[in-house]
């Protein structure tokens, strides 16, 4: 199964490398990454791939809403399915 993982909050040092390392602790594999910096705030949107995954998705992103509480800021996952669902005119 693949999933889409946005994430948003203030920019600083070592973001892209905590998440890439909780997806590794995970076992689940990014695909894709495109990150920027917009009006001091760090933007990133990340297709993963959770097909051989060691956790459940539930489990995953609770890890990630979890890091985002200890990093302040937003990390959210979606079903790859759900967020071209939610994308589609």
């Amino acid at each position: 199964m693949n999933a889409i993982i946005t994430v948003v909050g203030k920019d600083r040092v070592g973001i892209i490398a905590a998440i890439c390392n909780k997806l590794a602790e995970y076992n689940i594999n990014v695909l894709d990454i495109s990150q920027t910096i917009l009006q001091n705030s760090f933007t990133m949107v990340m297709a993963v791939d959770l097909s051989a995954a060691g956790v459940t998705f539930k489990d995953a992103a609770d890890g990630l809403n979890d890091l985002g509480r200890k990093m302040e800021l937003s990390i959210h996952i979606q079903r790859e399915e759900i967020f071209d669902a939610m994308h589609t005119i």
